[in-house]
């Protein structure tokens, strides 16, 4: 069978202007890259243009993935059909982990197309890496439900998971809920369950600690508005 089309996954710098923590192949492929898919045409010719000051912004086709509807299906398969080189770009991060690009991929291999993969900051890995905790066995859970009683029952659920299988459990917040979300983890959980809070990684304000939830409790931060992964391990 014949592949028709290539597909680029573009890491994006988690913290701002984190240029450094990309690869070559990254810095490489974005002069070639001529047609995207990404979360924020804004946010990815910023980028572009960040990368690389001399590119011609108005050559590249941006395709932008609505948050309500989706990416335009069709037009991915005619790029794909026509055998062009496609690039997919989240807001932050590697695209296709919690995130719109997964959708895109799983057409790309359907179509026939072949899906590649950049290497690039990721925080869920980062944090994992930095924690101290099972990295042997883990699980990402994504976003846990907003309101209670069900936000509850999923931290509950979560630590007895832990504790059984010896796994860490790794989940996200919206950053203005940080606060909020450690202030539930330590009324929720038991005192001896250990949390790693990786706060802002790869920028200037960095912060990755990790501790038991009594210890949290006795000396509890106040917690930047800005992109964490919390890490538990009961």
């Amino acid at each position: 069978m014949s592949t028709k089309g290539t597909i680029y996954l573009v890491p994006i710098p988690i913290a701002e202007d984190a240029i450094s923590t990309l690869s070559a192949s990254v810095v490489s492929k974005t002069l070639e890259l001529k047609h995207y898919f990404v979360e924020n045409v804004r946010t990815a010719r910023r980028f572009l243009k960040a990368l690389h000051p001399s590119i011609v912004i108005d050559e590249i086709q941006f395709s932008e993935i609505d948050k309500h509807n989706g990416a335009d299906i069709a037009l991915f398969r005619k790029w794909i059909k026509e055998g062009l080189e496609i690039g997919i770009m989240s807001e932050a991060g590697c695209p296709g982990i919690a995130d719109p690009g997964a959708e895109l991929a799983g057409i790309a291999h359907s179509a026939g197309a072949k899906v590649i993969p950049l290497t690039g900051p990721n925080s869920i890995v980062l944090a994992l890496m930095a924690s101290g905790l099972n990295g042997q066995s883990f699980c990402f859970n994504g976003y846990l439900p907003v309101k209670d009683p069900a936000r509850s029952q999923k931290l509950k659920a979560l630590e007895a998971l832990s504790r059984k299988e010896t796994q860490t459990q790794l989940f996200i917040e919206t950053p203005y809920r940080n606060n909020q979300l450690l202030d539930e983890i330590i009324k929720h959980c038991q005192p001896q369950t250990q949390l790693c809070i990786a706060l802002n990684i790869t920028g200037a304000t960095e912060y990755i600690k990790t501790q038991s939830l009594k210890e949290w409790k006795a000396n509890k931060p106040q917690l930047d508005k800005a992109p964490a992964v919390f890490l538990m391990l009961a």
